[in-house]
């Protein structure tokens, strides 16, 4: 796996190796520019944490389907017809139609998760540090070594 992380991320979220994702040039491109706008905007609102990294691939990965399935249906429309000499064959969706939905569907959920949606953004809070600065008090609050 090929690690690249974005200025300022550290190694909190670390790139995810698009061309083993990908196989074509223009997606993998279209994924890391994804992940850079996402990771820098995620970074700028203090909301990166290392546990976001996989829900973050998924977001990309949802985008570039949902751009891959566009193409799709742009050019061949949203409904298959039916099959010459079929007397039985019907129009149906098609199943480009389906994956673009289910793409933006997956990536609507995960830009709520984020915060990335403009209705949701006031409700993302900034990820806990962990580390509380230290008290006077923690010293009688802690347990004496014997």
């Amino acid at each position: 796996m090929n690690v690249v992380s974005i200025d300022g991320t550290g190694e909190i979220a670390p790139e995810p190796d698009w061309e083993s994702l990908f196989s074509d040039v223009l997606e993998v491109a279209a994924a890391r520019e994804h992940w850079r706008v996402i990771t820098t905007e995620l970074r700028e609102r203090q909301l990166m944490a290392a546990g976001n990294a996989h829900a973050l691939q998924r977001l990309v990965v949802a985008y570039v389907l949902y751009d891959r399935a566009l193409r799709e249906v742009a050019e061949n429309g949203a409904v298959t017809k039916p099959k010459r000499g079929n007397s039985r064959a019907i129009a149906r969706t098609s199943p480009h139609f389906t994956v673009m939905r289910e793409a933006a569907s997956d990536a609507a959920v995960l830009e709520q998760e984020f915060g990335l949606s403009p209705r949701r953004r006031a409700a993302a809070t900034k990820v806990q540090n962990g580390k509380k600065a230290p008290r006077a008090a923690d010293k009688y609050r802690t347990p004496k070594q014997a």
